[in-house]
């Protein structure tokens, strides 16, 4: 078997080829909210999406972006971060993770953040134990009505 191959997916076309690989993590969203997400992501916030290929096929995806904040200093925070459920336990995560690490340390990052919903213990596990992050805080969201 061929190395897995890393791409960023520029293009809408791309973009839209990782929509069931995503939607397996962001189940909430239409594939028409989650192009125009990504648009304005790329375009206000300088989002960034990678997509891990075996063969012609999306198995894994990681979106992320580079942030400033006082309490993080210069960060990059990763946004997304998934594996088509049919690839798990490949090591298709842990490539993207060392990926956005390299990445951070290349352009100067002084680290890399992310939050993971309380019920996901699998992938708080895999943060821990292959990642090697630690559990800083808690996050919080209100709903604007």
């Amino acid at each position: 078997m061929d190395a897995p191959l890393l791409k960023e997916l520029q293009s809408k076309e791309e973009i839209l080829e990782a929509y069931p690989v995503m939607k397996q993590l962001r189940t909430h969203l239409d594939l028409s909210t989650y192009s125009q997400l990504v648009a304005e992501a790329k375009e206000k916030d300088g989002y960034r999406m990678f997509a891990l290929y075996n063969g012609e096929k999306i198995v894994a995806v990681v979106g992320f972006e580079p942030m400033t904040t006082l309490y993080y200093g210069r960060i990059i925070w990763i946004c997304d971060l998934v594996t088509d459920e049919n690839s798990r336990s490949n090591g298709y995560g842990k490539v993207l993770l060392e990926f956005v690490h390299d990445w951070a340390k290349q352009k100067g990052y002084e680290s890399v953040a992310l939050s993971s919903g309380l019920q996901r213990t699998d992938a708080h596990r895999f943060y821990e134990e292959k990642g090697d992050y630690d559990k800083v805080s808690y996050v919080f969201k209100k709903r604007m009505k």
